[in-house]
């Protein structure tokens, strides 16, 4: 009787054991949607849309249901850099900086497939552009390198669908690296990869935008201002003031056109008050000084003051009243202020010919200063970007020069 109870007891310690053992195994997450694969592609999605917190969140629900899955560390480490870049404090930058390097290494250790090693490697090309730590362009080109030598079956790539994604953020390091020539090529990889796939769009207008910074920087030696610039999707009114003055050398050319007696009175009005602290402060001081046209200070309502408001985005429509100014002023002609008045029709279906605008965007187009679309719209208030402004002084100083 008692080796049957003992036996018993073994087993049920035995079944106990096993039931046990299998439990440990048993799927977190069993619905059909919740699955990391799914989770990963809206984190990703939602990086595309700039909502860092909703790609955490599904980044981090995938590897609630698999801490292997590869793909979605590659994902944090991405979201670490956005929001390392997005952090003013050092401290808390720092912080985010070694999360990157931590999600990274995991992305690594968990990869066992090219397709994840491929996300990875495109991983570190993409952090390595946000964060810029020393020496991060040789890293994120070590890792292009590599990433390019893979075997990839795009069947497995769960979002980036095409190896051509990583020439594009290769080519958006390079542009952000200031690397203009290698960007264009980069970029131009891309749009011969593949017709209309998923990273076309974006690599057309990256391509654009750089070779507009190529063509503007032939045979001109850019200082570090124009460089900076160079690469800016939207330009304030303060980085153009310094540009015109780094590029143009405007109140050099300008102080030798009058009587050397009085080139030591002439100075602005005044300081406004948002530019006493701001390093573009004596740049614009000196366009208030010669009164460019377009760089003069505006009334706030509600400091009831005349402010240079320094960050407020710069127009094409502004910057053609800009430039024309600065052309009239450089050469000396005034009968370019009045070239286009009494026209009946407008090439531009934007802009009326009885416009305050229209005698300047006449004078940059007409000039080469600057281009329309190709629908004929000229865009008066959308953004100037910072090639854009590179190539219209390029061509502001070859037409300084033929007068």
């Amino acid at each position: 009787m008692k080796d049957r109870m003992i036996k018993m007891s073994l087993l049920c310690a035995t079944g106990v054991a096993l039931l046990s053992g299998c439990s440990t195994v048993a799927p977190k997450c069993t619905a059909v949607e919740d699955n990391p694969a799914h989770h990963y592609q809206i984190g990703m999605k939602a990086l595309e849309d700039d909502n860092v917190a909703v790609a955490q969140e599904k980044f981090e629900r995938a590897l609630y249901c698999d801490d292997t899955f590869s793909i979605a560390h590659s994902g944090l480490a991405i979201v670490a850099a956005e929001k390392a870049k997005a952090q003013g404090d050092a401290g808390f930058k720092g912080v985010e900086v070694e999360r990157v390097s931590e999600e990274l290494k995991k992305a690594k250790k968990y990869a066992d497939r090219p397709d994840q090693y491929f996300d990875y490697y495109t991983a570190i090309v993409r952090t390595d552009t946000l964060v810029k730590q020393k020496k991060w362009l040789a890293d994120a080109e070590d890792a292009y390198n590599d990433g390019i030598k893979l075997k990839v079956d795009e069947r497995n790539l769960t979002y980036y669908l095409g190896t051509e994604a990583l020439p594009y953020f290769m080519g958006v390091a390079w542009l952000e690296g200031k690397e203009f020539q290698k960007a264009r090529d980069s970029f131009s990889t891309v749009l011969n990869a593949k017709r209309d796939g998923k990273w076309h769009e974006k690599a057309d207008k990256g391509w654009k935008r750089v070779d507009k910074i190529v063509r503007a920087m032939g045979g001109v030696t850019l200082g570090d201002v124009g460089k900076s610039i160079a690469i800016k999707e939207t330009i304030t009114r303060a980085d153009l003031a310094a540009f015109i003055i780094d590029e143009l050398k405007i109140d050099k050319v300008m102080a030798g056109r009058i009587p050397v007696a009085s080139q030591s009175d002439k100075k602005a009005e005044f300081t406004p008050a948002d530019m006493t602290n701001h390093p573009f402060r004596e740049e614009v001081l000196t366009l208030m000084k010669w009164n460019v046209r377009g760089m003069e200070p505006k009334y706030d309502e509600t400091s009831r003051a005349y402010l240079f408001k320094p960050n407020d985005t710069v127009t094409r429509g502004e910057m053609a009243f800009i430039l024309e100014d600065v052309l009239v002023k450089l050469t000396g002609n005034e009968k370019i202020t009045t070239a286009f008045f009494g026209q009946d029709n407008s090439p531009f279906p934007d802009v009326k010919a009885t416009s305050a605008v229209y005698n300047a965007v006449m004078n940059m187009t007409t000039r080469g200063l600057m281009e329309s679309e190709l629908s004929g719209e000229f865009r008066v208030t959308a953004p100037v970007d910072g090639a854009e402004a590179l190539l219209a002084i390029r061509v502001l100083k070859q037409k300084i020069n033929t007068y």
